[in-house]
């Protein structure tokens, strides 16, 4: 799982495994991957390395001056304007509105996969990645690890519920983590009839609060898991899923819950009925994720090899490459503070104006 130079490439925000059999030796082109101050017991300081780096996949768009040799699978805009990337295989991304930098953390391997972004109540960001639990003051960085109560390194699913408390979804399950504590927290033990998990049945890919405090779990092969109050509910394809392997949940504006399956595609549960898009042939698809609302309200998501659709309330529009997105197969979709939308695909990264999709160099230069 952690090997990163092995030919399992993992895709999606969440999980699509490509059997590569061969090497796709184009766009080289050298990278300077700058350090940062790193919180670590003897407080080492890690030096600016230069490689040079080929790409996986061809790349139409930016792949961020040539630091991004697979794709970009997470993107994040801190209060303060900064724009990280987190990366399939080559860590974190920054741009601090001056320099685009590579992240060098001491100790970590530079090739490591960063799933998730979130930040705290107090401005810190925390990084669901391949290593553990990756925490950034604003100073320097710290990694949580196993040896400090993790379940298991390989996070997954990320957030953090109004009270500051911090949910993680790992292949060992899911931690509540209070800033000193790591705490397992037991989903029940109920299962679907013959699971098919394809990472862990531990694993929670999504994590999500939604308006009423409600906890939502989307898990590897097990439904769905919400938590109130000490209440557990089960939903899976017995009580209304399309699917009981989840990728993906969204709450909307209007207290929808809107879920991306692995095999159902997309649907939206209205806390009685679902309704599903996907199934009943109103779009294609059936492996759906990367669901975003903008600030319109619009809401966007993947559907793998089907490029993207956004919904406007009433009609679903499909934006494909004849429409310029830069490849069928997107892995993550992020709206910036300008109001523009970014699209991480296989092959580079692309904005969407509101017209049309462009190359993201020309509309932010400092991404080539």
């Amino acid at each position: 799982m952690t090997n990163l130079n092995s030919k399992i490439v993992f895709i999606t925000g969440k999980i699509l495994i490509v059997f590569l059999s061969f090497q796709i030796l184009s766009c080289k082109g050298k990278v300077k991957e700058t350090s940062v101050p790193v919180i670590k017991e003897k407080g080492n300081i890690t030096q600016p390395i230069i490689l040079n780096q080929n790409t996986t996949f061809p790349q139409i768009h930016t792949n961020l001056n040539g630091m991004v040799r697979e794709f970009v699978r997470t993107m994040y805009q801190d209060r303060h304007g900064n724009y990280w990337f987190g990366t399939n295989g080559d860590g974190i991304i920054r741009y601090d509105t001056k320099t685009l930098e590579k992240i060098t953390i001491e100790g970590v391997s530079p090739h490591f996969r960063v799933l998730e972004i979130v930040e705290d109540q107090k401005g810190n960001l925390w990084f669901g990645t391949s290593e553990g639990l990756l925490k950034y003051d604003n100073k320097g960085f710290k990694m949580y690890s196993k040896t400090d109560g993790l379940q298991n390194e390989e996070i997954w699913g990320l957030a953090i519920d109004k009270s500051g408390l911090i949910w993680i979804g790992s292949i060992g399950g899911v931690s509540q983590f209070n800033g000193e504590d790591f705490i397992p927290f037991a989903l029940p033990d109920s299962k679907v009839e013959n699971p098919k998990p394809m990472l862990s049945d531990k694993l929670v890919f999504k994590i999500v609060e939604d308006k009423n405090g409600t906890m939502w779990f989307a898990t590897d092969g097990n439904g769905i898991f919400t938590y109130n109050n000490g209440k557990f509910t089960h939903l899976t394809t017995n009580n209304g899923l399309s699917d009981n392997n989840i990728a993906d949940i969204l709450e909307d504006k209007q207290g929808n819950v809107w879920i991306g399956s692995f095999y159902g595609g997309i649907s939206r549960f209205d806390g009685k009925t679902f309704n599903h898009f996907t199934k009943n042939g109103i779009i294609e698809g059936k492996e759906a994720y990367n669901l975003y609302q903008d600030s319109k309200g619009n809401i966007w998501f993947s559907a793998e090899g089907h490029g993207v659709y956004r919904y406007d309330g009433v009609n679903f529009t499909q934006y494909q490459k004849e429409n310029g997105l830069t490849s069928n197969v997107v892995q993550t979709i992020f709206e910036d503070h300008k109001n523009q939308l970014w699209f991480g695909t296989w092959q580079g990264l692309c904005i969407f104006d509101g017209e049309k999709f462009v190359d993201a160099k020309l509309k932010e230069p400092w991404t080539n």
